[in-house]
């Protein structure tokens, strides 16, 4: 009988330590009810409750939590039909308020991020709500922390998982897509093409001012060429003819030599000339070269006022001038 007894303590005394000493993991807060009524709340550790006065309430979750947004389909602005969900990130700040203010945390946020999300996407044309996520996601996130706040929740994050429009205007909408890039693709093609010709008109404009510059340069050194050859021819033709005023037969030689060789030279290059005769001796040159001096000289003493008897002609070859036998 007193073993029973012991036994009975010692069970006992285990139930009052269980439900006296209270360890709290991390990340979680517990709420204390005495006699039902909430009275405080136990952070993370361990804890001593009141026995038989005391008692756990509610284990609240104090991390971060996501919570899914379920698929709706929504009308907007300009009568398109889309389906939206989403998620959202949300945070316990107050263990107390959120487990005694609201019923079902978890099923209360997800109605109220559907209403406002409902709400913001109707307000809102397709092109708008297909291109401004973000935007969504502010509005939506201002209006679900203002609601949530006086829960003890804080809304972190929201964002948008899908938005998927009616077929019919998928298919619109990637007809005019693929219209927009072929637009662009002709505007940038042409682009192209009038930049190489603006190219190509540029380096022929360049080409023609260097060629016309190249044909100014060439016309005026073969001005200079020919300006100095007359100038040279004429220094010569002075010398020559000051030569003659003091009586110099051998410039007057050197003169009807090189006038007969340039005349024997054009005579050749004549494309009507078959058959060139030169001289069989280049002494008939000299020869012809020497009575030319001799007549020049008869013609100086006749200028003087004698007159001596004629000279001897020099002995002609034939075929030393074009034209003889």
């Amino acid at each position: 009988m007193s073993v029973l007894f012991v036994v009975a303590l010692v069970v006992l005394a285990f139930v009052l330590l269980f439900s006296v000493v209270k360890i709290v993991p991390q990340g979680r807060e517990y709420t204390v009810e005495r006699f039902g009524k909430y009275t405080r709340t136990l952070p993370p550790g361990i804890s001593l409750l009141t026995p038989f006065v005391e008692r756990i309430g509610r284990r609240m979750n104090m991390m971060e939590q996501v919570l899914d947004v379920p698929t709706q389909e929504v009308i907007t602005k300009d009568n398109a039909m889309v389906k939206v969900d989403g998620i959202v990130f949300i945070q316990v700040m107050d263990a107390a308020r959120a487990a005694y203010r609201v019923d079902n945390l978890p099923y209360a946020i997800a109605q109220l991020c559907m209403t406002n999300l409902r709400t913001v996407v109707g307000s809102m044309e397709l092109d708008e709500v297909l291109s401004q996520r973000d935007a969504i996601n502010t509005r939506l996130l201002h209006v679900i922390d203002a609601a949530t706040e006086p829960w003890g929740v804080k809304a972190n994050r929201i964002e948008i998982k899908d938005l998927t429009p009616p077929t019919d205007i998928t298919n619109a909408m990637a007809r005019q897509m693929k219209a927009e890039r072929e637009r662009r693709a002709v505007i940038t093609e042409a682009d192209g093409e009038k930049q190489a010709a603006i190219a190509r008109a540029e380096g022929a404009k360049q080409a023609a001012i260097l060629e016309a510059e190249g044909r100014r340069e060439a016309a005026f050194r073969d001005a200079e060429a020919r300006e100095r050859e007359a100038e040279a021819e004429a220094r010569a033709t002075a010398m020559v003819s000051e030569a003659i005023a003091r009586g110099d037969v051998n410039a007057i030689n050197y003169f009807v030599a090189q006038k007969y060789v340039e005349a024997f030279a054009e005579l050749a290059r004549s494309p009507q000339q078959k058959t060139v005769i030169v001289p069989s001796e280049m002494g008939a040159l000299v020869g012809s070269i020497a009575g030319i001096g001799e007549l020049v000289g008869l013609a100086r003493d006749q200028q003087g006022g004698a007159r001596p008897a004629p000279a001897p002609r020099a002995p002609r070859t034939r075929g030393s001038v074009p034209g003889t036998e």
